[in-house]
């Protein structure tokens, strides 16, 4: 008998309903009428350090000014998204030599970095049973000035 509860409990659910999951609406703003793909991966607190391996990802066609991007089967948790537009569509987020981003991207809550991106303290949220929603605003890169200027350029 006890090997028969073992095995059924390590098993795990025979079935989980839709009472037990999640689904995430996620409202992107400000996004580039430059066009490409809204990338959107959701991490959790142990693999929030791993770009390589979110605990899932999407990717859409961007829509500008706002792309809506819903997932449904999600686990409910505490989670932290990270995103970018991947104008080129080449599927790695563009920086200059000097680190600097060269395509739009945002966090939960919408957090801003600060020389690096933020933790996942400050871009954490919970996903509770049932529909859920977050607003994540990418970045305004027009603003930066690029291409920066050739220092090595004769005057």
């Amino acid at each position: 008998m006890k090997a028969l509860i073992l095995a059924a409990a390590l098993a795990g659910p025979a079935h989980i309903s839709a009472a037990d999951t999640a689904t995430l609406t996620v409202k992107v703003e400000n996004v580039s009428p430059k066009g490409g793909t809204v990338s959107f991966a959701l991490y959790t607190q142990a693999n929030y350090d791993d770009d390589h391996h979110p605990t899932l990802s999407r990717d859409v066609p961007a829509d500008s000014p706002e792309t809506t991007i819903v997932i449904a089967g999600i686990k409910p948790g505490v989670y932290a998204a990270k995103m970018m537009q991947d104008i080129n569509r080449n599927g790695k987020f563009d920086t200059s030599w000097l680190g600097l981003p060269e395509e739009p991207y945002g966090f939960s809550n919408n957090a801003h970095p600060r020389l690096s991106e933020p933790s996942f303290e400050r871009t954490r949220f919970r996903i509770m049973p049932g529909n859920n929603m977050i607003t994540i605003h990418l970045s305004d890169t027009d603003s930066i000035p690029f291409p920066l200027p050739d220092v090595t350029a004769s005057r």
